[in-house]
C-alpha cells in the first residue's frame, strides 16, 4: 500500500510529541505498557461481557529487546486492531480509542447485574490518543503489527514518523498487538541504545510501570553456580536465560489493611523511599466520595539530610489507575508536612495530554485537603496515645510544624496549634505536687498547660532561650516559679514568632515574662514597687544617662527574687528576638527597647543609693557593669568586653 500522509493538524502534533510535549524521553516505555494494558482491559470486559471464557491470568506484555537489530519490541494479547482501527487510532494522531471505551462504559453503566464491579475491575488511562507517539522520540522507525480477538486477518502499521504511513496485511499466530521500535543512533547528547539494556528497561518499569495489572515479562541474563562447583576453591557459573516477571502487579496500597503486616509496609517504604529505617508512622487511607483516591503515606524517623535545605523537594508520588504520573506531586502536600513520604493514586485526576503533571482542577484541590485532615488526625491520634513515640517524632519534625504556624501570616495556625508541644517548668521539675512521683512528663501540649494554669491567671507564660538550663537559670523565671506559675521554655530560634503569630490560646494571650510589661506582683507589692521608683526617681535618672540609648528605661523591680538585676524589654520585639534577627545576613539590625530592671530588696540597690549621695561617678559605672551583667544572663555578647573587664578590676582593686 502507497504511503499515507497524516493530516495537517496531525503532522503538527506529532512533531510536538517528539520534541515538546514530554519532559522525559523514557516516558514511551510508560505510555506503551499503558496502551498494551488498556487492549487486555478491553478484551477483558468483552469477556465478561460476552461470556468468552478468557480470565485474568491469561494476559501478559513481553518486552524483547534486540541489542543487534537494535530493536524493542512490545507485546500484548489484548483485544487487538482492525485495518480500519489502525487507521483511525493510529493515522489520526489524539484519535483515542480508549477515551471512546470509557465514554461507552460510562454510558451503559455497569454491563452485568450479577457482577457490580464489572466497571471499576476495568481501568483504561489513556485519554488523548497521542501516548503512543512518544515511541518516536526514541525511534526512527515503528511498526505496529495487531490482529484483533476473532478475526482471521492481521495488518502492520509502519511509520518513520512526521512523512506518513503504510497499513498492509501480515501474518500474526494469535490476537493481539506487538509493537517494534528501531532505536534511534546515538549523539552527542543522547545515548538512545540505553532503552536496550536489561537493567534500564527493568528501571523504568519499577518506576512508573510496577502496578500495571497484567504481568510483564522479559528475558533475563543472569549467572548461575554450576552445581557441583560451588565447594571448589574455584566455583563455576553460566549464563541462564530466564524469562522473569518485571512488576509486581498488585499495589500494597490498593489491599485490604487487614491483608497486611507492619513488615509488608516497611519493606515497602524502604524499598521505594530509599531508606534504611522503618517508618515512624504508616497512614494507609481508601477514601471515596467528593475524593475518591486511595493513599500509603509515611512519617519517617529522621529528617532526611538536606530536609532544611534550598534542595530538599517534597511531594508524594502520584498514580492515575497505578500508573505512575508524577513522582513528586508537591501540590499534595502543605509545607508544614512536607516531610511526608508516600504516593497518592487516582483514577479520577484530570491529566493533561502527556500525561507528566496534572491539570489544576478542583479534585487535585480536595485530595490535598483531605491528606492534609487525614495527616494531622493520625498525628493527633500518636500525641494523645503515645507521647514517648510523639516525642520521638517531634524531635525530627516539630520545627517544620512550627514553621507552618508562622509561614502565611498565621493562615494555618489553627490547625496546627493542638500539635504543638514545649519543654516547661512543670516538665522539668520533680513534680513535687505528685505524690505518686508518677514519670515525669517530658513535652507539654499548649491544652495541657491551660487546664494547669493558676486560678485567675490571665496569660501563658513563656521564656526564650538557648538551653533550657540557661532560661531556668533566669531572674524572670525564678520569680514566676515561686510564685507557683509554670512557664514555657522556648528553645528554638523559630518558637517566639511562632506564638506571637499565635497570638493565644483558648482565648489566653501568650506573654513573654522577658516582657517589662509582665507583671504577677500582688496588688500590696503593685503600691510599694510604686513607691519606690518615685522615690528613686534621680538616682534611676542618672543610671539612664550614664547607659544612653543601650536601654530605653531603668526602673526597680519587684518581679526579682535573689538576683540583683535583669533585661527585660518593651514592645512586641524581645531580647531574644533580637538575637535571632541580628544574627540574619542582613544590614538591618534589628533593636529591641532594652529595660534594665533592678531588685529594691537585693544589697546592691543599698549600694546604689550610697553611690547616688557619694559618688555620682562610680554610680555610672555600676550602672554599665550592671547593664552588661545582664545582658549575659539573657545569653547576650557584652557590647564592648574590654571596658567591661577593665570596669570589673577597678572595683576588684
Amino acid at each position: 500500500m502507497a504511503k499515507k500522509q497524516f493530516k495537517a493538524e496531525s503532522k503538527r502534533l506529532l512533531e510536538l510529541m517528539i520534541n515538546s510535549i514530554y519532559t522525559h524521553k523514557e516516558i514511551f516505555l510508560r505510555e506503551l505498557i499503558s496502551n498494551a494494558s488498556d487492549a487486555m482491559d478491553k478484551l477483558y470486559y468483552k469477556s465478561m461481557t460476552e461470556n468468552l471464557g478468557l480470565t485474568r491470568g491469561e494476559f501478559e506484555i513481553n518486552i524483547i529487546p534486540d541489542k543487534e537489530a537494535r530493536t524493542l519490541t512490545i507485546t500484548d494479547n489484548g483485544i487487538g486492531m482492525t485495518k480500519d482501527e489502525l487507521e483511525k487510532n493510529l493515522g489520526v494522531i489524539a484519535q483515542s480509542g480508549t477515551l471512546k471505551f470509557k465514554d461507552d462504559i460510562a454510558e451503559n453503566g455497569n454491563v452485568d447485574a450479577s457482577k457490580p464491579d464489572t466497571s471499576d475491575d476495568i481501568s483504561v488511562i489513556g485519554q488523548f490518543g497521542v501516548g503512543f507517539y512518544s515511541a518516536f522520540m526514541v525511534a526512527k522507525k515503528v511498526i505496529v503489527s495487531s490482529k484483533q480477538y476473532g478475526a482471521e486477518d492481521a495488518f502492520v502499521w509502519t511509520s518513520e514518523g512526521a512523512d506518513g504511513y503504510t497499513i498492509n496485511s501480515c501474518d500474526m499466530d494469535s490476537y493481539g498487538t506487538s509493537i517494534t521500535l528501531y532505536i534511534k543512533e546515538n549523539t552527542d547528547d543522547e545515548r538512545y541504545e540505553e532503552f536496550l539494556e536489561q537493567y534500564r528497561i527493568k528501571n523504568l518499569i519499577g518506576k512508573y510501570s510496577d502496578y500495571i495489572r497484567y504481568p510483564i515479562k522479559m528475558e533475563m541474563k543472569s549467572s548461575k553456580l554450576i552445581e557441583g562447583t560451588e565447594d571448589s576453591e574455584n566455583p563455576e557459573y553460566e549464563d541462564v536465560i530466564e524469562t522473569k516477571t518485571l512488576n509486581s502487579m498488585v499495589p500494597v496500597w490498593k489491599k485490604n489493611k487487614s491483608e497486611l503486616k507492619d513488615e509488608d509496609y516497611h519493606n515497602f517504604y524502604k524499598d521505594k523511599f530509599n531508606d534504611f529505617t522503618e517508618p515512624q508512622m504508616i497512614i494507609h487511607d481508601k477514601t471515596e466520595g467528593g475524593a475518591t483516591y486511595s493513599a500509603l503515606m509515611f512519617i519517617p524517623k529522621k529528617a532526611p539530610f538536606d530536609y532544611y535545605t534550598k534542595e530538599y523537594e517534597k511531594g508524594l508520588q502520584l498514580y492515575s489507575s497505578g500508573v505512575m504520573i508524577m513522582e513528586k506531586c508537591g501540590d499534595l502536600l502543605p509545607d508544614h508536612f512536607s516531610f511526608v513520604k508516600g504516593l497518592v493514586d487516582s483514577e479520577d485526576l484530570s491529566l493533561n495530554i502527556s500525561r507528566e503533571m496534572l491539570q489544576h482542577d478542583r479534585q487535585l484541590k480536595v485530595i490535598a485537603k483531605s491528606i492534609d485532615r487525614s495527616v494531622r488526625n493520625e498525628l493527633k491520634k500518636m500525641l494523645n496515645n503515645d507521647r514517648e513515640k510523639y516525642t520521638e517524632f517531634w524531635g525530627a519534625f516539630g520545627t517544620q510544624l512550627k514553621f507552618g504556624v508562622y509561614n502565611g501570616f498565621g493562615a494555618n495556625s489553627d490547625v496546627l496549634k493542638d500539635l504543638l508541644v514545649f519543654n516547661s517548668s512543670f516538665c522539668e521539675d520533680d513534680n513535687k505536687n505528685n505524690k505518686n512521683k508518677q514519670e515525669k512528663q517530658k513535652l507539654t501540649t499548649l491544652a495541657e498547660y491551660v487546664a494547669r494554669m493558676k486560678e485567675n491567671q490571665e496569660a501563658i507564660y513563656y521564656a526564650a532561650g538557648d538551653t533550657i538550663a540557661r532560661i531556668d537559670s533566669l531572674p524572670q523565671v525564678e520569680t514566676l516559679k515561686d510564685k507557683g506559675f509554670e512557664v514555657l521554655y522556648l528553645i528554638e530560634n523559630v518558637d517566639e514568632f511562632c506564638l506571637q503569630m499565635l497570638a493565644q490560646y483558648n482565648d489566653k494571650p501568650f506573654k513573654s515574662i522577658q516582657s517589662a510589661d509582665v507583671d504577677v506582683a500582688d496588688e500590696s507589692e503593685k503600691d510599694e514597687i510604686k513607691r519606690i521608683n518615685d522615690e528613686s526617681k534621680s538616682l534611676l535618672a542618672v543610671m539612664k544617662e550614664a547607659l544612653g540609648e543601650k536601654v530605653a528605661e531603668v526602673k526597680v523591680s519587684k518581679r526579682l527574687k535573689s538576683h540583683p538585676v535583669c533585661l527585660t524589654s518593651s514592645g512586641l520585639l524581645t531580647t531574644q528576638m533580637e538575637k535571632v534577627l541580628s544574627a540574619m545576613p542582613t544590614d538591618n539590625q534589628a533593636k529591641a527597647d532594652k529595660v534594665l530592671e533592678i531588685n529594691s530588696g537585693h544589697p546592691i540597690f543599698d549600694k546604689l543609693q550610697f553611690l547616688y549621695d557619694n559618688d555620682k561617678d562610680k554610680l555610672k559605672v555600676y550602672a554599665d557593669i550592671l547593664y552588661n551583667q545582664a545582658l549575659l544572663i539573657e545569653g547576650m555578647a557584652v557590647e564592648n568586653p574590654a571596658d567591661f573587664v577593665r570596669d570589673m578590676c577597678g572595683l576588684m582593686v
